[in-house]
């Protein structure tokens, strides 16, 4: 390669680079040592200049680097490259270690082979990625503690409403078979509005349920998931006359509390989304349980639509959204596949239980 006039010279480029660039002969001997090795080392280039490559490298990892050396002088190939792969770990001048990535080139010239080692301290980032780490552990923590609140708010709200409100509409309906009783029996005009009034409770009966079993259905903790979601898709079916094909296979085992509800959560929300959006005729539920792994479809042959469309959407659907965190925070996956006119179909894969203490003991 030609180089211009007006290049500064090599030396100048290494010796001014802000990354450390160490060069070592065939007997691994430091030849190069530029200033921004001398600051991440902590030592000064005369004193590490004729010295073995190993006084800035952690014992332990001593044999294997060179061997790798070694390997990479013969074969010309490296399997470090910058930004790849697990770190390397520099010594400092004072003990102590760091990590770093590395990548390595080899030269040939009259004076023999030289390797040059371009090195960057990482110990920041890595400061910075587990203290991002420990923030989301946290965030994961807190949202499945706010998941969980709310489900046990719903179970209260929903036993409430089932005992206290329930028993209060049966104390009702028995003061009106009281009072009917009272009635003379040719007074057909009141007669009339207790009987409406019976209908009127009837229908409150009817609509009490309905958002009991919405906020918190109690088969979901007496009967089990599987009973969970066949009422799910039995009352889908009633409310909106669509047809829906479902095969649950459970298997033995229950999954956890927390796994439970979530798969309940997201039915749930796939067939509001369908019977809002889809316009579709068939919708088909496939819920499957091993005895580690738990895996959900819910598919419709409705209007689908574009995939760009979804994207754009998506951060807007806290239906949707809600889906994928929920999933998440059971280590699962979630994925959604749509086509115009070719339907929807959702995929759900989450652990059969978690260590989530918490959720079981409630």
């Amino acid at each position: 390669m030609k180089q211009s006039l007006n290049a500064p010279p090599l030396l100048d480029i290494i010796q001014s680079a802000t990354e450390p660039i160490i060069t070592i002969d065939e007997r691994l001997r430091i030849v190069m040592f530029n200033p921004a090795a001398e600051r991440v080392f902590l030592c000064r280039a005369d004193e590490t200049i004729g010295a073995n490559l190993d006084i800035l490298i952690p014992a332990r990892f001593r044999a294997a680097h060179s061997r790798h050396v070694d390997r990479f002088k013969q074969t010309g190939i490296s399997e470090r490259q910058m930004g790849l792969g697990a770190p390397l770990w520099g010594l400092r001048a004072n003990g102590e270690e760091f990590p770093m990535e590395a990548s390595i080139s080899q030269t040939h010239s009259e004076a023999g082979v030289y390797l040059s080692i371009f090195l960057r301290d990482i110990t920041e980032r890595q400061r910075v990625d587990q203290a991002l780490r420990a923030s989301r552990d946290e965030l994961t923590r807190l949202s499945n503690a706010l998941l969980h609140v709310r489900e046990q708010e719903k179970k209260h709200i929903a036993r409430e409403l089932h005992d206290d409100l329930g028993q209060t509409l049966t104390a009702l309906t028995m003061e009106l078979s009281q009072m009917e009783a009272g009635f003379a029996p040719d007074d057909t005009a009141m007669r009339a509005h207790v009987r409406a009034m019976r209908r009127l409770i009837k229908k409150t009966f009817a609509s009490l349920r309905r958002i009991a079993s919405d906020l918190r259905p109690v088969m979901l903790d007496d009967l089990g998931l599987a009973a969970a979601v066949e009422w799910l898709v039995a009352d889908f079916v009633s409310r909106y006359g669509i047809d829906v094909e479902a095969k649950i296979d459970i298997g033995p085992e229950e999954p956890g509390k927390p796994v439970a509800t979530t798969l309940f959560r997201v039915v749930q929300e796939a067939l509001t989304n369908i019977a809002k959006h889809a316009q579709a005729s068939k919708v088909e539920v496939r819920l499957c349980c091993t005895g580690s792994t738990c895996e959900l479809t819910v598919q419709d042959n409705g209007i689908g639509t574009a995939p760009e469309t979804l994207a754009k959407k998506l951060p807007l659907s806290l239906g949707l959204q809600g889906i994928r965190e929920r999933v998440r925070l059971l280590n699962g996956e979630v994925t959604i596949h749509t086509q115009k006119m070719a339907g929807f179909r959702l995929h759900a894969r989450v652990p059969a239980h978690t260590p989530d203490s918490h959720w079981e003991a409630a």
